[in-house]
């Protein structure tokens, strides 16, 4: 809208013609008895003559953008655009002078460190020329110590009254330019305030819509960026979808569009799950404050949609195809397998439809306890780029799966599930999730529990609770899902117990009652990473078949120990630091096995405590050394 160098005349014109007074100035100028046609903004232009004199007075010569501004205008009425309200004629600016003594205030916060833009502020106060004659306690300062390569002047405007450092414009031109911007960002309301920029700006908002929808989510976003800072309906928020989606970045509000109720499941969600995240160790009085003012129906529909999010039970249900794919994917993800879930939404993309005109992706899925945190930035990316709501187009490229295949990522570095140094895992084949809490779930038959969404690190791998009565015990909360191969597993990323002692006793074979199970549990060093402990057990229909565990350079084992599985005959001739991987590589190969990453990271599976995985000490054995070997 602003062109690249100004031709002032014409800019400034325009704002004369287009300024209207808002509802405050209104009242002013009727107050005063003043007339919209009386009210001038501009001030007849200053001669060379007079810039020459001024610049004689000062010993300086102003910089380009502000010379040409006062031929065009000897001075400029800003009105309630900004705490600045009158810029001076030539004649009536002076240098500063630093009257409030910033310099060595500013001065003492300067080290060694310090950036070479905060050196230019702290010299600022004492050399810069001081424009404004009318002002809410502010100060327009150009400052001829920071200039460019076309010698213009950086120009600061302080606010006393904010307690805040000034804003800087890298030049006179930058600065009304932006005033400008607020002029109009101020009247986007009004319904008087009709004019060729404003629909020329509200055609680019139109433009952006259909780029967005198209895939061209780039071009959209830098039409958005200019009209949103002039405050055109929409703009902002359909601004916010494409940061969100595009890196999750930025604040979570999207304007008075959360007010429409059409956009309630879609913006609400991802607003709650900000509002809960953000909120972790807040007062449980903490107000959702959707940024707009809503009806009593959407008010109490986000109000159940936080409650939802709150306990990990909120689904994204739109309609159609699309919606149909959304609960396909979910039950892949519901079980760890969210590169499948994502392949499946990434189909469907191309017939969502948009509830309404000012939604230009489907933004719920980042509200969905389960859906959600698989969503990267990268997949963001990807869905923006996709044609959407009839749009033809190309598509783009489809991003890599997230999930490395097999279960050798545990060993990666740094580590996953750092600070821990312990892991354990149960794999049950060919049963389904649901099964394994009558496989090995507590005892008083307790079930899958759906984790809160995005729980804190914390709540999933904190300290737990012991039983004073039974310190021996040692049941593991374990996060159920299911492999790519048939296998339903149990993953506990933080024992309560440091070590499978004398009292442990494998779940494999209570887990096996229909076919195989595999148990693993592995133990690093605390310092240097190296593996101090391995141990793998093998049940088939209740019978143990082997077990080993390595312990340093030991092993202790039973029953047949195949020799792919056999550690001796593995790290044969393998650097201790590779162990681990190794080791990990065996049991992966040997029965197909795998752990979903992003799953597990992100606490997006179901829960389940299971029984305890030690046993009773028996007659003899003293209470005292059972509670050595538990944390």
């Amino acid at each position: 809208m602003i062109e690249n160098r100004l031709n002032w005349q014409h800019f400034l014109s325009r704002w004369q013609d287009e300024w209207i007074p808002d509802e405050g100035e209104a009242e002013d100028m009727a107050d005063g008895g003043v007339t919209l046609a009386e009210l001038t903004l501009a001030a007849p232009p200053a001669t060379e003559a007079e810039v020459a004199a001024a610049e004689e007075r000062l010993g300086i010569r102003l910089p380009p953008s502000y010379r040409e501004f006062l031929k065009a205008s000897n001075g400029w009425r800003t009105a309630g655009t900004a705490s600045i309200y009158q810029l001076g004629a030539v004649q009536e600016i002076d240098w500063f002078g630093d009257p409030y003594a910033m310099t060595p205030l500013y001065r003492r916060t300067l080290t060694d460190r310090s950036t070479e833009q905060e050196v230019l502020l702290a010299g600022m106060w004492e050399r810069a020329l001081r424009l404004e004659t009318d002002s809410d306690m502010s100060h327009a300062l150009l400052d001829p110590g920071d200039t460019d390569e076309d010698g213009e002047w950086a120009l600061y405007v302080y606010k006393g009254w904010s307690g805040e450092p000034p804003d800087r414009y890298p030049s006179f031109s930058a600065y009304l330019e932006e005033s400008y911007r607020d002029f109009h960002a101020g009247r986007a309301g009004i319904p008087a305030f009709v004019n060729d920029s404003t629909r020329a700006l509200d055609a680019d908002v139109e433009r952006a819509r259909q780029e967005a929808l198209a895939g061209r989510w780039e071009t959209a976003r830098e039409l958005l960026t200019e009209t949103s800072r002039y405050g055109r309906p929409g703009a902002s928020g359909m601004l916010r979808q494409l940061e969100l989606l595009s890196r999750h970045g930025g604040s979570y509000g999207f304007g008075t569009l959360v007010a429409d109720p059409r956009y309630t499941d879609e913006l609400v969600p991802v607003m709650a799950v900000t509002h809960v995240r953000e909120r972790h160790h807040s007062p449980l009085g903490s107000r959702f404050v959707l940024g707009a003012e809503t009806d009593e129906a959407v008010t109490a529909a986000a109000e159940a949609i936080l409650a939802r999010v709150r306990e990990g039970s909120h689904h994204y249900a739109p309609d159609g195809a699309f919606g149909a794919a959304v609960a396909e994917a979910r039950e892949a993800a519901r079980w760890g397998d969210t590169d499948t879930a994502w392949r499946t939404i990434r189909a469907a993309l191309p017939s969502w439809s948009p509830p309404g005109p000012d939604l230009l992706a489907p933004l719920g899925l980042l509200g969905d306890s389960v859906l959600g945190p698989m969503v990267t930035p990268e997949r963001g990316r990807e869905l923006l780029s996709t044609p959407r709501a009839g749009r033809s187009g190309a598509r783009p490229g489809p991003v890599p799966d997230l999930d490395p295949p097999g279960m050798c990522w545990l060993a990666d570095s740094p580590r996953w599930n750092a600070p821990h140094d312990s892991y354990r895992c149960l794999w049950v084949e060919g049963v389904e999730p649901g099964t394994l809490p009558v496989l090995v779930g507590e005892e008083e038959g307790g079930g899958l529990t759906v984790p809160p969404g995005r729980p804190h690190w914390s709540e999933l791998y904190g300290p737990r609770q012991r039983n004073e009565d039974a310190p021996w015990e040692d049941r593991a909360v374990v996060s159920v899902g299911r492999t790519g191969s048939g296998w339903a597993f149990g993953f506990d990323a933080a024992p309560r117990t440091k070590v499978a002692g004398s009292f442990f006793v494998s779940p494999a074979a209570a887990a096996s009652r229909d076919g195989r199970s595999v148990v693993l549990w592995v133990r690093r060093a605390r310092r240097g990473g190296g593996l101090r402990e391995f141990h793998l057990s093998v049940a088939r229909r209740g019978e143990e078949l082997y077990t080993y565990t390595l312990r340093g350079t030991e092993v202790e084992h039973s029953g047949p120990v195949p020799g792919t599985l056999d550690p001796e005959r593995v790290l044969d001739g393998v650097p201790e630091n590779d162990h681990e991987r190794c080791l990990l590589a065996a049991v992966q190969n040997e029965f197909a096995l795998s752990l979903p990453r992003l799953a597990l990271v992100e606490g997006l599976l179901p829960r389940l405590t299971t029984r305890s995985w030690n046993r009773a000490p028996r007659e003899g054995e003293g209470r005292g050394t059972a509670v050595s070997e538990c944390v």
